[in-house]
């Protein structure tokens, strides 16, 4: 059983940062209504490229990443016979989670005030993008500018120097994040209203989300007063250090060693990569010694592992008991053995698709599909108690699709 059967989440939301939250909800067990605008949907289901990547009709990735397991309903929230319904799924629902601004949710009737009226014991989360409270507090975002570039990271790894910045790594990196903090908050949530009755309401943002992933860097700028640097690119990590840092192999990849003390795992590094000279070379027979002579050794083992492939490295390594890792491309990343040992990527209907990070009992999460907009409609209404005259009414008014 998952942790979450049983818990019922109506979801409110659009685009990727909060519909991964309702997703990761699914993956732990909560049946997920998906409400959609009754005629375009999502919008979210209209992406079809993203940066070169362009995906041709169904299943759509871009859809199904936030969207795996749950139901959808297509409903029109701005007539009274949408809202009508909307209340009827609020009054059965755990959880009421939206990422409406401010404005449209009171124009909607969909706040905190209106739904807690129909439901006191509903947990109310709202994903944003700068927070719940402050001068800017109604305005939306995307992971683009609260998380990677307002919340410090986009500076903090774009070299000095460089025209423009280093982008994200690849779509919804910061909603992605963002909404599993968000489903952790829910979770708690959840668990204070069992303990105590008392349903709080649970804010996460984009903003606030990419501070935390930057916290540590962040807390060492606020206590020395100085912006966090990163490396720059091809220079070495750490200057009294040579086993912290990226190596490149004879096929343009790379190794990347950080093990932290280097005069304890020196010698087995450079028996595994066959050159046992230098486990025995004075000028690194002590940690001292190896950070006085560091620029010896990082041209030392620049210059051995240039001479072979990163698949060549990975197997003379295997046996090393320092922290150490193939720089991998996301294909690479998927096929790693370590990563489908471990159920981190499962099938979502014809879909392969990354599960959420929290397993259960050692268990693979289990994924679903995502839904076809409005598949569900029907369905959900009859769970409602509707009857069938009633249901097609609702369609001839264009409330739901």
């Amino acid at each position: 059983m998952k942790p979450l059967e049983g818990i019922r989440v109506l979801e409110v939301a659009m685009y990727g940062f909060v519909p991964s939250a309702g997703a990761v909800l699914a993956d732990w067990g909560a049946d997920v209504v998906k409400v959609e605008h009754a005629v375009t949907g999502d919008p979210q289901r209209g992406l079809r490229r993203t940066g070169t990547f362009v995906v041709e009709g169904d299943p759509n990735p871009n859809v199904a990443h936030a969207n795996r397991g749950k139901r959808s309903i297509g409903l029109d929230m701005s007539t009274p016979e949408g809202q009508e319904v909307l209340r009827e799924l609020t009054r059965s629902a755990d959880v009421f989670l939206t990422s409406f601004l401010p404005g449209a949710r009171t124009r909607l009737k969909i706040d905190v005030a209106d739904v807690k009226a129909v439901n006191p014991r509903i947990v109310y989360a709202r994903g944003t993008a700068l927070g719940p409270r402050g001068p800017e507090s109604d305005r939306g975002g995307y992971d683009m500018t609260a998380f990677w570039c307002r919340a410090g990271t986009a500076a903090s790894i774009t070299p000095p120097g460089t025209d423009g910045m280093v982008p994200p790594p690849g779509p919804a990196y910061g909603d992605t994040i963002s909404g599993t903090n968000l489903a952790g908050g829910i979770a708690a949530a959840l668990l204070r209203r069992e303990r105590t009755g008392e349903a709080p309401v649970v804010d996460v943002s984009l903003l606030g989300s990419g501070l935390w992933s930057l916290g540590h860097s962040i807390g060492l700028s606020l206590h020395l007063d100085r912006a966090w640097e990163g490396t720059k690119p091809g220079a070495h990590a750490s200057p009294a250090n040579p086993l912290t840092g990226l190596y490149r192999t004879s096929d343009g990849r790379y190794l990347s060693f950080v093990m932290l003390q280097p005069a304890k795992f020196w010698a087995t590094v450079c028996r595994c990569l066959g050159r046992p000279d230098l486990a025995d070379d004075p000028r690194f027979a002590t940690a001292e010694s190896i950070a006085e002579h560091t620029a010896d050794a990082v041209k030392e083992l620049r210059a051995t592992v240039a001479t072979r492939t990163l698949a060549d490295w990975s197997k003379d390594l295997a046996a090393l008991d320092g922290p150490w890792a193939p720089v991998q491309d996301t294909l690479q990343a998927a096929a790693d053995a370590q990563v489908r040992a471990n159920g981190y990527i499962g099938q979502a209907g014809d879909l392969e698709l990354v599960a959420s990070p929290v397993q259960f009992d050692v268990e693979d999460t289990t994924l679903g599909a995502a839904p076809e907009f409005a598949a569900q409609t029907e369905e959900i209404l009859t769970g409602l108690g509707y009857d069938w005259d009633r249901i097609l009414a609702l369609k001839a008014s264009g409330a739901v699709t």
